[in-house]
């Protein structure tokens, strides 16, 4: 199983990018799709979620409201939409997979079974 994640790049302060994660390798029915962040010395941390059907979706605080994770299964593809966005969402960006997705463990890294390499951002002011 593999993913690969791409979109990254530089924008300035109030801008938006869409990053995209296409998975590959493997059967994707029924995985939960995560997205997470690593700024520089700072822990990983959990941005967006969203189950197989889409219907439930999960956002940390901070980008409730900014970003918008969606799928498109037919295209094994996982995407995030962010809007207005901050110097402070500069991180490496890194889309996961969980193959026995859970309400109550969707924002944890260690739920999720495969990861892709990672795609920059930058958030200039």
């Amino acid at each position: 199983v593999q993913l690969q994640a791409s979109g990254g790049g530089l924008v300035q302060a109030g801008g938006s990018l869409r990053l995209s994660c296409a998975a590959s390798g493997g059967t994707f029915s029924g995985y939960g799709m995560g997205w997470f962040r690593q700024a520089p010395g700072k822990e990983r941390e959990f941005v967006a979620a969203i189950r197989w059907s889409g219907e439930i979706t999960g956002y940390a605080d901070s980008m409730k409201g900014r970003f918008t994770i969606s799928r498109d299964n037919a295209k094994n593809t996982v995407y995030l939409q962010m809007n207005s966005l901050k110097p402070e969402d500069t991180a490496v960006y890194y889309c996961a997979a969980d193959r026995s997705p859970r309400i109550w463990t969707m924002k944890s890294m260690g739920a999720y079974d495969y990861w892709g390499q990672g795609t920059q951002v930058t958030v200039s002011s």
